[in-house]
This record gives C-alpha cells, sequence and structure tokens, in this order.
C-alpha cells in the first residue's frame, strides 16, 4: 500500500487530498493543527491516521517526523497555506502579517522537505509536491497587488526548483501544483472549480511524474506553467 502524507488536512484541498487517496486505499497521515476539531477527517476511512502538525512550529514537524521515523512515506503534499490580510494596495499594506504568510507558505514547505527527507528516500514512488499557485508565477503576474501571499508562493517555486536539484541524489522528484481558482474557505465563494475537480487533476498529474519532471511547476490540469 503506497502512504502520503499530507499537510493542511482539516479543510478545503487538503481533506480533498485525504478522501481521495483514501478512497484509492493509499494509507493516509492526514495532518492539522488540531486533529480533534477536524469533522471532516473523523468521518474517513481506517486507512487515514491523524497527526497533530503545526507547519508554522518547527519543533511540531520534527515531533512528528521522529514519531513517524522508518516509514516510507511515498508522497508528501505540502497543501498547508495561508492568504494573510488582504491588502489594499501601497500606502494600506499589513506588514505584521508578511512573516506569519512567509512562515506557513514558504518556510513551512522546506523544513518538512528537510525533515521527512528520509521518509520519502526509503520509498517506492519518492514524490514531493507543494501546493502552489498561478499567483506565485512572475512571468503571469498581469495585475499587480496580492504582495505578501504573490511573494510567498513565489518563494515556495524557488525553494523547489533548488530541492529538485538537492534531492535528486536520493531519487525524489520535486514539483509544485497550481489547484487552480477553486472554492474553498480561502477562496471566493463564485471560484469556478470544486476542490474535488481540482484535487482530481492533481491527483492525475501527480499519477503521471517521472524523474525528468523534477523541479516543475504544473497546472491541475497537466499544463506546465512559467515560474
Amino acid at each position: 500500500m503506497s502512504c502520503v502524507l499530507i499537510t493542511g488536512s482539516s479543510r478545503g484541498i487538503g481533506l480533498e487530498f485525504a478522501r481521495q487517496y483514501a478512497a484509492a486505499d493509499w494509507s493516509v497521515l492526514a495532518t492539522c493543527r488540531e486533529p480533534e476539531r477536524a469533522a471532516g477527517l473523523g468521518d474517513l476511512p481506517a486507512n487515514v491516521s491523524l497527526h497533530v502538525l503545526d507547519v508554522a512550529d518547527h519543533a511540531s514537524i520534527d515531533r512528528l517526523a521522529n514519531r513517524l521515523r522508518g516509514v516510507a512515506i511515498d508522497l508528501l503534499i505540502n497543501n498547508a497555506g495561508i492568504y494573510g490580510t488582504h491588502d489594499d494596495g501601497l500606502g494600506a499594506i499589513d506588514y505584521t502579517s508578511w512573516e506569519a504568510v512567509f512562515r506557513v507558505n514558504a518556510i513551512g514547505a522546506l523544513k518538512m522537505a528537510e525533515a521527512f527527507q528520509d521518509h520519502l528516500a526509503r520509498s517506492r514512488l519518492r514524490l514531493l509536491v507543494a501546493i502552489g499557485s498561478r499567483m506565485g508565477s512572475v512571468g503571469m503576474n498581469s495585475r499587480g497587488g496580492n504582495y505578501f501571499y504573490r511573494a510567498s508562493k513565489a518563494a515556495l517555486n524557488a525553494l523547489h526548483r533548488s530541492l529538485a536539484i538537492d534531492l535528486a541524489a536520493h531519487g525524489i522528484t520535486a514539483v509544485v501544483l497550481s489547484p487552480g481558482w477553486v472554492r474553498t474557505e480561502m477562496a471566493f465563494p463564485g471560484a469556478p472549480q470544486s476542490a474535488a475537480e481540482s484535487v482530481g487533476g492533481m491527483r492525475r498529474v501527480i499519477a503521471r511524474l517521472t524523474p525528468a519532471d523534477t523541479g516543475k511547476f504544473f497546472d491541475y490540469d497537466g499544463r506546465e506553467l512559467p515560474w
């Protein structure tokens, strides 16, 4: 049975990843800050185990990595992310939000990769996936604004390019996926895609990944996106 670890599994895209991989008979390690309050996770089958994890807390990451020592993790999905405060443009930016957004969206993902590289290396598939955003693409930015969120996702892209290089010797394939515009708690209710549609697409991309794809940025439909 293949094994997936998913961060930010209590709702939205993370919860849908847990649902779909559980239905596909994977062993699912579903993580979030407060599993006891994650009602959706409690309804999932026995092949889903719940684990406490706060990606903004490096000690929490290290504790989970030690608890799972010796476990082969085929797929690590760094899904946990926050938007922060909505900036209102230059002159009205809340700079106190900057550190929190970066700590979760970029720094937390790097710490997860560092802490779980041995778990990935002992597995069969050896896949490291980060859930990024088209808003992190410098080449696709034609609207401006959203400074903190864009910058944190652009940093995530840069980190994964380096991880792809540094983890290649361990046979680990590292990619970034954009989920598209999805109806979740973090997106607008008018977003065109459901979480099920987005995750279904991303799972198809993940299933086709090969070592030749490492260091790339893909949309949920498989198109390669510009950095």
